[in-house]
């Protein structure tokens, strides 16, 4: 369906509504992380198994920026690090990150690193993802609010996206 571009995007959750609509305990900040920790193997050893195979190694991305528990997970699991931060806090969540690499003999840089960029109108939202892409965020959403959608700075980002690939 993807053509192979799936992500598999993963936290501890935040937002009790959807622990309540599934039935499932919502807990602490710390007992999510901890279910998280104890799911990820169980999760990598799934996707090893997948049949019929996927046509790549699927990526997992883990959302979050604490510094004691989802860091980690970052440096023992992820491919990709979704941060919430903004290029004022990513430096310092970055070396966190980095921390707990060298904690675990993983070399930072084979984490991609995504972050949402902040701003609504076009200039203020270039400008911040000019900071993080310096910053080495590879990946970049931004939110469009619903229920009315509003497109612009989604097409604001793929405008400025496109103009750094042409050159």
């Amino acid at each position: 369906i993807s053509g192979g571009r799936l992500i598999l995007g993963i936290g501890s959750g935040w937002m009790q509504k959807d622990y309540d609509e599934y039935g499932y305990e919502f807990g602490t900040a710390g007992s999510r992380l901890d279910d998280l920790a104890a799911a990820l193997p169980r999760i990598n050893s799934r996707l090893g198994k997948l049949n019929p195979a996927p046509t790549r190694k699927i990526p997992i991305l883990i959302g979050g920026q604490g510094e004691r528990k989802t860091l980690r997970l970052v440096a023992e699991h992820a491919d990709m690090w979704h941060s919430f931060t903004n290029a004022t806090t990513y430096p310092g969540k970055a070396e966190a990150l980095g921390r707990h690499c060298r904690d675990t003999g993983r070399d930072p840089g084979t984490i991609e690193r995504s972050s949402g960029v902040e701003g609504r109108d076009p200039d203020t939202l270039v400008a911040n993802a000019e900071a993080l892409a310096g910053l080495g965020v590879t990946l970049m959403t931004v939110g469009c609010g619903g229920p009315d959608y509003n497109l612009g700075p989604a097409e604001a980002l793929v405008r400025w996206r496109d103009g750094r690939a042409r050159g």
